[in-house]
């Protein structure tokens, strides 16, 4: 079995890491600290980068632990991008406000909120993030133990 000196266990720290920020910016009230009402900027900011965290987390520890020196396959490749574009897209739905072309435009509406149709942006991202995790692990060719 090849030595990969412990890259895995940096993708499991990166997810474990990533897991602990998203909860923390969906469930603020965990720390103690005083709390808004709606779900903020820097809420969503810590949810993405956690979420992002853990999708980073996860591709590392599966490359060196399955697929150590070898080269990805066109199959891994496109779930490498698909799980970036997930994260993209979440991004920009969960922003969409912010960033102008959402239905409540920061200074044109009374308050900025996150409503159901970014909600559903958001988890279709997270969706296609995971599936292309799980396409990147299972359309491989693994090394083979000995």
């Amino acid at each position: 079995m090849k030595e990969t000196s412990g890259i895995p266990q940096i993708g499991i720290a990166l997810g474990t890491l990533g897991v602990v920020l998203a909860l923390l910016g969906l469930f603020p009230d965990i720390t103690g600290a005083p709390t808004a009402a709606g779900f903020g900027v820097v809420q969503f900011v810590a949810v993405i980068v956690g979420y992002m965290l853990l999708i980073v987390g996860a591709i590392i520890y599966i490359k060196y632990t399955f697929y150590v020196a070898r080269p990805s396959t066109l199959a891994q490749q496109i779930g490498l991008r698909l799980a970036w574009t997930g994260i993209v897209f979440s991004s920009i739905a969960g922003f969409a406000d912010f960033l102008g072309f959402g239905s409540h435009i920061v200074g044109v509406a009374p308050a900025v909120y996150l409503g159901p149709i970014q909600s559903l942006g958001i988890i279709g991202g997270f969706l296609i993030s995971s599936l292309g995790v799980l396409v990147y692990a299972v359309a491989g060719n693994p090394t083979r133990l000995p």
